[in-house]
């Protein structure tokens, strides 16, 4: 190969990785591919060596919409390297993959929404989520269909979700075409009615959108709030972390929403005529050694999940960081007694802490939450006190304490929220790590309840049915990697988008 077809490959190459819309097909592509592999693989029952016709039939329209993803990718590449832009022809072939939501191919879909919209605002983006959010969560509960009985509140339920569907559907047509520019008339303000009743569902990309739209309301009036696009627009430009952000929006979604679509007697309640039944259309992900219904049991699971994840990483993070601001701002004295003493809790491994303090008190989920907290406290205290060390010199600091501002004020209003950017990267990548220990200490039985569907437990339970009944345990041990997953992805588009080192 000549030097210069080398130089033009090169070329060629740095002008496609700056070019997002083409990085985001790809990545559409590859994933998409994958769940064809999935799917196909799935299609085969390897006992009788029959074909499963419903799930074949899926696997090859999956493969469908997997090469057309092909097909659209390479023309993006024809059209950035001939012309510098995706041409709008191009660009109209999005609306024909959109169809690929009937196939259940979430990946296509979310591409496409992007390739239509010549330049998508954060707004626009996350609309397209809240809708496949909520279409998922539909799905999800229109299994029960299938159960021998829903709760009572199943089919009022089910009605609501669908009308809301139809708000975000227009609140998704009004972003598209009204949400363009950078400042907005107050009248957009409007939205904020549906986005509210939509976020009682749990739809976090509801709450995002709304207070995207206050920003371009208000920033006129405070010209600072331009660092939020500038965010959020790093944010949803990474396909990793939009896609680790929906899966945790639809976690924590499908929890609220379980309350009223899902029997909680099927996750708990032992059903003897049903021990360790394969999957079905009414046990989607089978039974375990008591009848119980995994399904059930995992989307309940998640809540416990999510909420002992959650809040045995912001307690620490609250305390530490508390500690962390008066250690770094007072006195060396003050300094070294809160940070010898948080050295001599650091000393101990937090996972054996955790341990001695649920043996000590007792396992349920408020020991948990405080037994992994504990813990986290000094790496918190740590994290803050290096910041707060460095923007105590700052000139507008100097500028407060001459002014006569008390020590408090300027801890609490001035150097603790230019400090946070590192503690909420820190809390989002950590977050995973604690769901890690929340899943293995109840596996070892010193989490939550034994029966309490928590995805340890469940985990716990399947482990011992690995060769007969697989199915048990790998559910389970997906969800945990897939909710594990989805935190470090979205955490380190956060540090990509808070921390002015990184390039």
């Amino acid at each position: 190969m000549d030097k210069g077809k080398k130089e033009r490959i090169n070329n060629h190459s740095i002008v496609l990785k700056g070019t997002p819309i083409f990085t985001q097909a790809n990545f559409a592509f590859v994933l998409s591919l994958v769940l064809f592999i999935i799917l196909l693989l799935s299609s085969i029952n390897y006992t009788t060596g029959t074909i499963k016709p419903v799930m074949f039939g899926l696997a090859l329209t999956n493969g469908v919409f997997t090469l057309f993803q092909w097909f659209i990718t390479r023309k993006i590449k024809k059209d950035i390297l001939a012309d510098g832009f995706v041409k709008k022809s191009t660009r109209r072939f999005g609306y024909i993959q959109i169809i690929g939501l009937l196939a259940g191919n979430l990946f296509v879909v979310v591409f496409s929404f992007q390739l239509v919209k010549k330049e998508p605002t954060a707004e626009y983006i996350f609309a397209c989520y809240m809708i496949l959010t909520q279409l998922v969560m539909i799905a999800l509960s229109a299994l029960n269909v299938f159960k021998p009985y829903v709760t009572d509140l199943f089919p009022i339920s089910m009605l609501a979700m669908f009308v809301l569907t139809g708000i975000q559907i227009a609140v998704l047509i009004i972003i598209a075409r009204y949400v363009d520019q950078d400042r907005l008339s107050r009248k957009m303000l409007f939205l904020l009615i549906p986005l509210i009743l939509i976020t009682l569902t749990g739809n976090i990309f509801a709450v995002l959108i709304a207070l995207g739209l206050l920003v371009k309301v208000n920033k006129h009036y405070n010209p600072k709030t331009g660092k939020w696009d500038e965010i959020w627009g790093i944010i949803t430009r990474n396909s990793t972390a939009m896609l680790g952000m929906f899966f945790i929006v639809l976690m924590f979604s499908i929890s609220v929403v379980s309350l009223f679509t899902f029997d909680y007697a099927m996750a708990i309640e032992n059903n003897y005529s049903a021990i360790l039944q394969q999957p079905t259309l009414e046990y989607p992900l089978g039974t375990d050694n008591f009848g119980r219904d995994v399904y059930s049991r995992m989307i309940f699971g998640a809540r416990i999940s999510l909420v002992v994840g959650i809040a045995s990483t912001l307690v620490p993070a609250i305390i530490g960081g508390i500690l962390g601001a008066l250690a770094g701002y007072y006195s060396e004295k003050a300094d070294n007694i809160i940070m010898r003493l948080l050295d001599v809790l650091y000393a101990v491994p937090g996972l054996l802490l955790a341990i001695a303090i649920i043996a000590a008190f007792g396992a349920n989920t408020v020991n948990l939450i405080i037994a992994l907290s504990v813990g986290s406290i000094p790496t918190y205290a740590r994290t803050m006190r290096a910041n707060v060390l460095m923007v105590s010199n700052y000139e507008f600091v100097d500028a407060a304490r001459a002014l006569g501002t008390g020590d408090r004020e300027i801890i609490f209003r001035y150097i603790v929220p230019n400090s946070l950017s590192p503690m909420i990267v820190k809390a989002t990548l950590t977050i995973g790590t604690a769901v890690i220990a929340t899943s293995s200490l109840s596996y070892l039985g010193l989490g939550v309840e034994p029966h309490i569907p928590e995805w340890g437990n469940i985990l716990k339970v399947g482990s011992t049915f690995l060769e007969t009944h697989s199915y048990v345990a790998i559910f389970p041990g997906f969800a945990i990697i897939a909710l594990v997953l989805s935190f470090n992805f979205l955490g380190d588009a956060l540090r990509d988008a808070l921390d002015p080192k990184v390039d």
